[in-house]
């Protein structure tokens, strides 16, 4: 019906955050939005990667490139990422890629000179940016101080030496895994169980145990106090149907009511420490919110050409 507003106001409930992992509740919208969401964390908000490695002396046993795809999948700090400008839209340096303004530039000095075997690992890059360093998985892993090495790059023998520089560059997970600032993220419909405590009642305790049994998560739990089954942790169904099939087989079809609200999602995300889960999420948020906006230029911009003919494309320029 024309007028009809189809307008949703989603809301966002935060469970559990981290600084590399976060939980919340996505209420009151559908699935294409929910994974447009998820699509969006995974693969277009922008980080920082190295994109170009120019090696001056390798005498390791990995050949160059072998190194150079390793310092790519070093996960670099890029909390900045959003305001840096992609290398190939850059004035600056004409899409050269190696200015300020859209780049960092790192270097790599190492050389073994003992009988010990010497780690090369993304402590030892130096960067011309702090803001723009290898990420620091100590803290979150609680090791002990002897053993904050970072992310392992390549090992040398006496009178190995590796020398390297690299440039950094703006990027996305849709180009380059490299870029994506999430390791996981999956969202699943939040579950609505409802029990027919009347059907329930003409089991068994045997039965009832049994039933609880066949779930392979543990959603449902027997009360020995009250006899009765109870739903326990509703968010740990996998929608499997194994329950279901378990009550048909009992001759009590219509045992349990499983239903999958579709405008309710829990997502996890996990966080490959780029960027802070919950501003990953933001970002997420804000580039979609410009996906949107443009979608509805382009809307208006038919319109206009629909009412005005070419005097529309003429008021835009074309």
């Amino acid at each position: 019906m024309e007028g009809k507003s189809y307008q949703r106001l989603p809301r966002v409930k935060i469970r559990e955050m981290r600084d590399d992992y976060m939980k919340f509740e996505l209420r009151d919208t559908d699935a294409s939005v929910a994974n447009a969401l998820r699509r969006v964390m995974i693969a277009e908000v922008p980080t920082v990667a190295i994109d170009l490695v120019e090696i001056e002396i390798n005498s390791s046993v990995l050949n160059d490139e072998f190194i150079a795809h390793r310092l790519g999948l070093i996960p670099l700090t890029s909390d900045r990422a959003m305001s840096m400008r992609f290398s190939r839209d850059c004035d600056a340096c004409d899409g050269d890629g190696q200015c300020e303004f859209c780049s960092v530039e790192f270097h790599l000095r190492a050389k073994c000179h003992s009988d010990q075997t010497l780690d090369v690992t993304s402590k030892d890059l130096l960067s011309s940016d702090h803001t723009v360093v290898p990420v620091d998985f100590s803290d979150s892993a609680g090791m002990e101080s002897s053993e904050q090495k970072g992310i392992i790059i390549v090992k040398l023998r006496r009178g190995q030496e590796l020398r390297l520089r690299a440039i950094a560059r703006k990027g996305i997970g849709k180009d380059h895994a490299k870029w994506s600032p999430a390791a996981t993220v999956t969202f699943m419909y939040e579950p609505d169980i409802r029990i027919n405590e009347e059907l329930m009642d003409m089991l068994t305790l045997d039965e009832k145990k049994a039933w609880v049994e066949s779930s392979p998560t543990k959603v449902f739990d027997f009360d020995p106090k009250t006899e009765k089954v109870v739903v326990v942790d509703p968010e740990a169904y996998t929608y499997d149907d194994e329950v279901i099939k378990k009550a048909e087989a009992m001759g009590k079809p219509g045992l349990v009511d499983i239903i999958a609200k579709e405008d309710s999602f829990i997502f996890t995300v996990e966080s490959t420490g780029a960027v802070k889960a919950s501003q990953l999420l933001l970002n997420a948020i804000e580039i979609l919110k410009q996906k949107l906006d443009a979608v509805r230029l382009s809307e208006d911009t038919v319109e206009a050409d629909d009412q005005f003919g070419e005097l529309g494309a003429h008021m835009r320029g074309g």
